[in-house]
């Protein structure tokens, strides 16, 4: 009788789990927010090759394989199979933003650059550079300068007991040897 008085609890136990969701309805991580309140931390990733309207436009039909690689960098993908071709690929996750992808493609004849497929969303440097700044500076702005009443409001400077050193005209401190600035010349001339 007393085991069955002892386990009378942990069925009662387990009998007020029943109205627990099940894992299948529970939220997922999938969406923005987890369980419809909390927004998780996404790491910005970045990859590929970052290029910009400046940099595609130095590059010319005819140019050779080395001359592309130094104006364009090395490609991130190229292929054994299709020695031809280089692959630029660039993309950018951003929280709160939406996925960038871009893709600059260099075919080759032989060793020179036969053409280049350049998309047309490709950004110039100064678009690049504002697009993925994230620093934003607050309305306030430093002030750089004091004003005549700031200025007036200031304790005056402390006079110190010593004075000020002077230059010597006449020559090195006293006791201090200094080496030939003419090499020709010797010391002492």
């Amino acid at each position: 009788m007393r085991p069955l008085l002892a386990s009378l609890p942990l069925l009662a136990l387990l009998g007020g789990c029943s109205y627990l969701p099940t894992w299948d309805s529970l939220p997922t991580i999938t969406g923005d927010k987890v369980l419809g309140v909390l927004t998780p931390y996404r790491v910005e990733v970045v990859q590929g090759n970052v290029l910009t309207k400046e940099m595609v436009a130095r590059v010319k039909p005819g140019m050779p394989k080395a001359q592309v690689r130094d104006l364009l960098g090395s490609p991130l993908l190229t292929d054994i199979f299709h020695e031809s071709r280089w692959d630029y690929p660039f993309t950018i996750r951003r929280q709160g933003a939406p996925e960038q992808h871009r893709l600059v493609v260099a075919e080759f004849d032989g060793d020179k650059l036969k053409a280049l497929t350049v998309p047309d969303d490709l950004p110039t440097e100064n678009e690049f550079v504002s697009a993925i700044n994230t620093f934003k500076p607050g309305s306030k702005q430093p002030k750089l300068a004091l004003s005549d009443a700031e200025r007036a409001a200031l304790p005056p400077p402390k006079k110190s007991a010593e004075p000020a050193p002077t230059a010597a005209a006449e020559g090195p401190a006293p006791g201090r040897v200094y080496p030939p600035l003419d090499a020709k010349t010797g010391a002492g001339s």
